[in-house]
C-alpha cells in the first residue's frame, strides 16, 4: 500500500512551488487587507472613546467598553428602526423574488413568444430611467407617498437580476423537463411551482440575498418618500443618531474633559453603529453563502 502511495504520489516542480508559495501569499495578504478594516471596526466599537478620538486602538479593543452601545440602544427609535427594516426586508425581499422568478421564467422558455422584444425592454428600462422627480410624482399619484410601499415597491425587480435568473432557468433547467411535463398534462404554473423551483435553490438564494441587502442597507428611499419617523427603517435612524451626535457646540462645554468624550463618543458611534446595522446580514450569509457562489457562477455565465 506504502509503494502504490509513494508511486501515485506526484512531485511539484520547483517552478510550481514557487508559483504555489507566491498564490498563497497574495490570497494571505487579500485576506489581511478584508479583515483588518472590520477587526478595527470592531476593536473601536468596543473602546473607550478617549482611547479611539486619540489613536490608541490599532486592532484589540482598548479599555473595554460598552458605552458607545448603550448610547446607541438609549434612543427607542432604534427598537423601532429594527423592526420596520425587518418588515421591509422580509415583506420586499418575498415580492422582489416573486415578481423576478415570474419574470425571469418565460424569457427562458424558448416557446414563449416575443421574449427577445420583452427582453430588449428590460434591458431598457435598467439603462434609462424617468429619473428622482418623476418617480416622486408617480409614487404620490398612486396614492403611495408616505406609506411602506413606497419603500418597497419602486424598485421592487432588478432588471440584472432577472437576466441572471433567466441564464439560469436557461442552463440548469433541461428542456426534455419541460416535454416530458407537458405530456403530463402539467400547466405551466405547476410546472414552475413542482419542478423549476425546487431545482432552483441557488439563484433562489443570489436574488433573495441581493434584495434582503439592498432592503436592509437603504435609506434613500424612506428619506424622500417618508414623513413620520415611526415608519422610518433603522439604517434612516442611525443615519439621524449620527448626525445629533456629530453636531456638537464644543462653545457650550465649559469642561475640557467634558468636550474631549463628547467627541470620543462621536466618532466611536461611527464604528458602533456599522456594528449595529451590519450584524443581522453577517447572522444570515453563512446559511446562504454556498448557495450564493454557485447560483452567481452558473447564473451569470451563458453557454
Amino acid at each position: 500500500m506504502q509503494d502504490i502511495r509513494r508511486k501515485s504520489h506526484i512531485k511539484m516542480l520547483w517552478s510550481d512551488r514557487i508559483f504555489m508559495a507566491f498564490i498563497y501569499t497574495l490570497l494571505t495578504l487579500s485576506l489581511v487587507l478584508v479583515l483588518y478594516p472590520l477587526i478595527f471596526i470592531v476593536s473601536c466599537s468596543f473602546s473607550d472613546p478617549t482611547n479611539v478620538l486619540s489613536g490608541k486602538v490599532v486592532f484589540l479593543p482598548v479599555d473595554f467598553s460598552l458605552y458607545s452601545y448603550e448610547q446607541v440602544f438609549k434612543y427607542q427609535m432604534v427598537m423601532t428602526g429594527y423592526r420596520n427594516s425587518l418588515i421591509y426586508t422580509v415583506l420586499g425581499t418575498t415580492i422582489s423574488l416573486s415578481l423576478t422568478i415570474m419574470a425571469a421564467y418565460p424569457l427562458a422558455h424558448r416557446g414563449f413568444y416575443g421574449r427577445r422584444l420583452f427582453t430588449a425592454y428590460f434591458l431598457f428600462t435598467m439603462i434609462f430611467s424617468g429619473g428622482l422627480i418623476p418617480t416622486y410624482l408617480q409614487v404620490k399619484s398612486v396614492g403611495m407617498l408616505g406609506s411602506m410601499w413606497a419603500v418597497i415597491v419602486p424598485n421592487a425587480v432588478a432588471i440584472w437580476l432577472v437576466i441572471i435568473a433567466r441564464t439560469f432557468f436557461e442552463q440548469s433547467i433541461p428542456t426534455e423537463l419541460y416535454e416530458a411535463a407537458d405530456l403530463d398534462g402539467a400547466s405551466d404554473f405547476g410546472f414552475l411551482i413542482r419542478i423549476v423551483l425546487p431545482l432552483s435553490g441557488p439563484i433562489i438564494a443570489v436574488v433573495a440575498l441581493n434584495y434582503a441587502v439592498w432592503l436592509w442597507n437603504g435609506y434613500f428611499d424612506a428619506l424622500i418618500y417618508l414623513a413620520d419617523r415611526s415608519q422610518y427603517p433603522l439604517q434612516l435612524v442611525l443615519r439621524d443618531i449620527l448626525i445629533l451626535n456629530n453636531n456638537i457646540d464644543l462653545q457650550s462645554v465649559a469642561d475640557i474633559e467634558s468636550a474631549a468624550r463628547k467627541q470620543g463618543l462621536a466618532v466611536v458611534l461611527k464604528y458602533s453603529l456599522i456594528v449595529v446595522g451590519s450584524v443581522p446580514l453577517l447572522i444570515v450569509y453563512p446559511f446562504v453563502q454556498k448557495y450564493f457562489v454557485k447560483g452567481m457562477l452558473v447564473g451569470a455565465v451563458k453557454g
